[in-house]
């Protein structure tokens, strides 16, 4: 039997891998790590439990953004992508890869760009691997690469 212990967590502050941060960083230059701490951010400029980055500006910023992974990550996806739509500022997420989830389908598919990673992150001071695969979403200053379906559209009558 799995121990269900193994595969969860209280915490909700597990460091980015450095490499993979470091990775992105050099090609993106981010300037504001809006979800960190004290001890485990990748930028000079971070904001922490207590700053409330789901609260800040973060226009005229390169966010990178590792968020909780709790039920507050529906809240970090949405305020992302308002963010990018808003300030038009380039924001990259390292999330879950939960492609089932309304957030994913609602903020995500078609709106950003999606790099799914091969195999299983190790978070800085994680024990094990996550039991979950991850993805990097890249919202893109002016991306979309599908415009929005329009729920009243209706088909040209077939009456020519």
């Amino acid at each position: 039997m799995i121990n269900k212990a193994l595969f969860s967590s209280n915490r909700k502050d597990w460091e980015t891998p450095q490499e993979l941060f470091n990775s992105l960083n050099s090609e993106f230059h981010f300037t504001l790590d809006a979800a960190a701490n004290q001890y485990n951010h990748k930028c000079s400029k971070y904001y922490t439990v207590e700053d409330n980055g789901l609260l800040q500006d973060w226009s005229n910023e390169t966010v990178f953004i590792n968020p909780p992974y709790g039920n507050e990550l529906k809240a970090w996806v949405r305020k992302a992508y308002y963010q990018n739509r808003i300030h038009n500022n380039l924001i990259v997420m390292l999330l879950p890869a939960r492609t089932d989830t309304k957030w994913f389908h609602t903020y995500i598919n078609n709106h950003a760009e999606i790099r799914f990673l091969k195999g299983r992150i190790k978070f800085v001071g994680a024990k094990y691997s996550a039991p979950f695969p991850s993805m990097v979403i890249i919202f893109h200053p002016q991306f979309d690469s599908i415009p929005e379906v329009d729920p009243d559209f209706a088909p040209v009558s077939e009456s020519f």
